[in-house]
């Protein structure tokens, strides 16, 4: 028998060699690295909520789990109950109607739908249209498609929305898919209901699928409630919302998320997911159905949380001369690097001088450079600790 030297056994598909590098797997690294000598690191540079569950729903998963009933396999497509809950949430809060049924597809958290979609929808030489800044997962699910990004610029000026009218119309009309996602990672800008209104209508006359990432849609702040993309005249006729459960309801490691909207792609999702798994565990289905339907009390206390931990961050920097302009909502404050310096470069000097871990912008795209985010995950006492060690640098003075 002849062996091919060429060929190694495991060798990765070309699939995997062009996906995207993991920015936050560098990011965790570096402050690891710096916690390991000893020093009192205040990581402010991951967006992974702080608070626990709420009691309630940690109690109804602990009686879910002894169910028999959810030690077997779950229905490949999820229980219709949790569906349900959904729908009703949806109802509630935005005043939208959806189909419990053909309008909503149980996900693995909302990064797995954003994800999956790019696979969906996209062939190889496909554009898909994304944000600049934005969550670099679009661009991994885009990778395995094997298709293509153009992206849209979000500019300070026009408010980090994107400039519709900017897009050259050859590349809109060869564009098949387009993320948008408000309140927004990493800016915490917010949209109102007349860019949805722009979208939709740019989408039609392109006839680009949308998916509206919704993952911060409860943390809006100054009064003002997040805009639904679904709200929209015509919104679930070119596409669909992506929700989750780890921001609203402090769920991140439950793994619970939705996609809801257009029925031609849920169905498309159901699809792709019947070939990757049986869907959650039931005890958790049946605890983000309690979560969805019972009181909301505990939404409303973290959203005041949220914005009193905003409030506390811009009074110090304030007192330290960083000017930047307020979250409208979302965990996070996108904030201006001091001239003459990159973002990697400020969020290495900050970490190494002064144990404070902030994201870069560049890792958010090209459009990102001159920012970084932090993220409002500790309490207001850590937060003013952070910014009061960055102004000991000096740096904005």
């Amino acid at each position: 028998m002849t062996i091919n030297p060429t060929i190694q056994i495991g060798e990765p598909a070309e699939r995997m060699k062009n996906l995207p590098k993991q920015f936050f797997a560098s990011l965790v690294q570096k402050a690891n690295a710096q916690a390991a000598k000893g020093k009192d690191v205040i990581n402010l540079g991951q967006g992974n909520p702080d608070r626990p569950t709420p009691p309630h729903i940690v109690e109804a998963l602990q009686s879910a789990a002894a169910n028999p009933l959810y030690h077997r396999y779950s229905p490949f497509r999820g229980y219709a109950f949790l569906k349900e809950a959904v729908a009703q949430r949806y109802k509630e809060d935005y005043g939208v109607k959806v189909d419990p049924e053909t309008e909503i597809a149980i996900l693995f958290g909302g990064k797995t739908g954003l994800v999956e979609i790019s696979q969906c929808l996209l062939n190889p030489g496909d554009i898909c249209l994304v944000p600049d800044p934005g969550y670099p997962d679009y661009w991994s699910g885009i990778a395995l498609a094997g298709a293509s990004m153009s992206f849209m610029p979000l500019a300070e000026q026009n408010g980090f929305l994107p400039d519709y009218s900017a897009i050259d119309p050859a590349v809109a009309d060869r564009s098949k898919l387009m993320f948008i996602n408000y309140p927004n990672n990493p800016t915490g800008a917010v949209a109102d209901s007349s860019f949805y209104e722009e979208t939709v209508r740019f989408a039609s006359r392109h006839q680009i699928a949308v998916v509206s990432d919704f993952a911060y849609g409860a943390i809006g702040f100054d009064g003002e409630k997040p805009v639904s993309f679904l709200q929209t005249p015509g919104a679930k006729e070119v596409g669909f919302e992506i929700y989750t459960l780890s921001k609203t309801y402090n769920m991140a490691g439950w793994r619970v998320g939705f996609a809801i909207g257009n029925a031609k792609m849920i169905a498309s999702i159901n699809l792709i997911q019947d070939h990757y798994y049986c869907s959650l565990f039931g005890g958790i289905q049946e605890a983000a159905a309690v979560a969805l339907t019972g009181p909301q009390d505990c939404v409303h206390e973290l959203r005041s949380i949220y914005e009193s931990r905003r409030n506390a961050v811009y009074a110090a920097l304030a007192e330290i001369g960083w000017k930047a302009a307020r979250p409208g909502g979302s965990f996070f404050c996108w904030l201006p690097v001091p001239a003459g310096t990159t973002s990697s470069e400020f969020a290495d000097l900050v970490l190494e001088q002064a144990d404070v871990v902030v994201a870069p912008g560049i890792g958010f795209g090209t459009n990102g450079e001159g920012y970084v985010r932090l993220g409002l995950l500790t309490s207001e006492e850590r937060l003013a600790e952070a910014v009061r060690r960055i102004g000991t640098l000096g740096v904005f003075r």
